[in-house]
């Protein structure tokens, strides 16, 4: 009887230690969805719907990310705004605080002219700040980015690709982030910024407020050269 409760004992032992290796493992991967819906009624009717969906995981020697989303506006008659947005990188972690990095960016936005434009990069990165609440990267590399035209016309271009990315801890609850990109090409520069405010409702779940603002150098005729989104959404983290 005691060799078999010790066999049992082991078991469970060797059981428990799987279990807590395949959680570490699920734990290496982090996943959020956003969903922001306003509709409005009345003298002006309007629907907005604004969903985001990224996955990240932080090991030893590799960072990836990425993310997908949607948006779509609408009144009384006719769409109003539809883009959709994929994006992922892959950082190669150096001696610290360098790395190494690449990533490819799809957008397809219905009323800019373009019918898509995809760039991809790969470079150099450097963390300047980095402490408790506060971390800044830094990075630049040479890419690429192909574009077709709502005419169907296609063109290509060598890029330089400079980005700026901050998060701040704020406090327990809140925390903000900015990013800030440049695609600078022969034909066409590309200048963006996404800054946004994140409060915790609970250990899942957050509310979010983003402002995205994009400044395209040189635009199909009729569109207009700059881009601005508020949105407020929902975050659950998982």
């Amino acid at each position: 009887m005691k060799k078999s409760i010790t066999v049992l004992g082991a078991a469970m032992f060797v059981c428990g230690q799987a279990g807590a290796e395949e959680a570490a493992k699920k734990s290496l991967w982090k996943a959020s969805a956003e969903l922001g819906y306003v509709s409005t009624s009345g003298n002006t009717s309007t629907e907005t719907l604004n969903t985001k969906a990224a996955v990240s995981t932080d090991r030893e020697s590799w960072k990836h990310k990425a993310e997908v989303t949607a948006l779509k506006s609408s009144d009384d008659v006719d769409t109003t705004a539809e883009k959709y947005t994929f994006f992922a990188q892959s950082d190669y972690k150096l001696s610290k605080p360098n790395f190494l990095f690449g990533n490819v960016n799809y957008e397809n936005d219905k009323f800019s002219g373009f019918e898509y434009q995809v760039t991809e990069t790969v470079g150099y990165g450097r963390r300047v700040i980095d402490n408790e609440s506060v971390s800044l990267d830094l990075e630049i590399g040479p890419g690429s980015r192909q574009v077709k035209l709502d005419t169907g016309e296609k063109s290509s271009e060598g890029i330089i690709r400079g980005a700026a990315k901050l998060d701040w801890i704020v406090s327990d609850t809140s925390k903000f982030a900015e990013v800030l990109t440049v695609e600078a090409g022969d034909d066409v520069t590309i200048t963006k910024s996404v800054t946004s405010l994140s409060s915790k409702i609970n250990s899942s779940l957050s509310m979010k407020i983003t402002y995205t603002y994009k400044l395209t150098s040189d635009v199909p005729v009729g569109v207009d050269d700059t881009d601005t989104e508020t949105a407020v959404t929902l975050v659950y983290t998982f």
